[in-house]
């Protein structure tokens, strides 16, 4: 459900508006990496993350997480989430919440407290998107409109009686704009609707209406996260190894090492690691 807000991050702005909570309106909105990962080999990871800047303002952080059921740990890796963030980029940060029912939206919208009950350290208050004010769009010319936030009102409603409407006006709505952004659409529609009984229905209506353009981008989003996947098992495998032979990587390092999406690259630093004396010494024949 996250990665409609990296397609469309304006979707934030024009869904709590409908809501008249009071956030400015963005004049600039940056996808920020997702790695929360510390120093030491404890590895975090927000779904998505994103820098919205403000004309009058400032800036702030959104850290979008999609939760498909109650958890009890969840709400001490928000609390973690949102603090590292803060000391991490000195920004404030939101954490929005994105559900596909309202039981789990309304337990995720609770405020959580860190610290005891008399005196609490830190009060937990996420922002949630779910069925219960997400608006309901049926309509096929208001889906056109305004196709990211159709789709995520196909997305928190897939388990309602009126998902079916929702996704038949979603599907109309995508014939309506460029094959590539309706490819885009489409497929995150799909990934937002895994292990809902509303994928059946969403697959038989491309089958049928959307058919012309459904393989070629399924393919490419899949190899996409294949090399993506692949990128990030070697680069643990490099840091990993650096770790158990007692060699220390900064932070300049870690970060080199675990951005890299070059898996010859990747694969090269892997065997460096059994003999390296120094992290640095990894880049030797990169930086000449």
């Amino acid at each position: 459900m996250h990665r409609i807000f990296q397609k469309e991050p304006g979707v934030f702005g024009r869904a709590f508006r409908a809501l008249d909570l009071p956030f400015p309106e963005p004049t600039a909105v940056s996808i920020m990496p997702t790695d929360l990962t510390e120093t030491t080999p404890l590895e975090r990871r927000v779904d998505t993350l994103l820098r919205f800047d403000t004309e009058n303002e400032g800036s702030f952080l959104l850290a979008v997480e999609a939760q498909g059921r109650r958890d009890r740990a969840k709400p001490a890796s928000w609390a973690y989430y949102t603090s590292y963030l803060h000391a991490k980029y000195q920004l404030p940060t939101v954490l929005l919440v994105t559900c596909q029912d309202k039981s789990t939206a309304v337990w995720a919208a609770a405020p959580y407290s860190v610290g005891p009950a008399h005196w609490p350290m830190l009060t937990l208050r996420p922002l949630v998107l779910g069925p219960h004010n997400v608006p309901v769009i049926t309509d096929v010319r208001a889906a056109a409109q305004d196709i990211p936030l159709a789709t995520l009102s196909a997305i928190t409603h897939s388990k309602d009686a009126n998902a079916d409407a929702i996704l038949k006006a979603l599907a109309a709505a995508l014939k309506t704009i460029d094959r590539e952004n309706a490819e885009i659409f489409s497929e995150l529609t799909e990934q937002g609707l895994a292990n809902s009984p509303a994928l059946k229905t969403w697959r038989e209506l491309v089958t049928v209406e959307l058919s012309f353009f459904r393989s070629e981008t399924s393919q490419r989003l899949r190899a996409e996260g294949h090399t993506e996947g692949r990128a990030e098992e070697r680069a643990e495998s490099v840091l990993r190894t650096l770790k158990h032979r007692g060699i220390e990587v900064p932070e300049a390092v870690r970060k080199r090492i675990v951005d890299c999406a070059d898996l010859e690259t990747l694969a090269a630093w892997v065997d460096l690691s059994y003999t390296v004396k120094s992290a640095e010494e990894l880049f030797a024949d990169y930086d000449d």
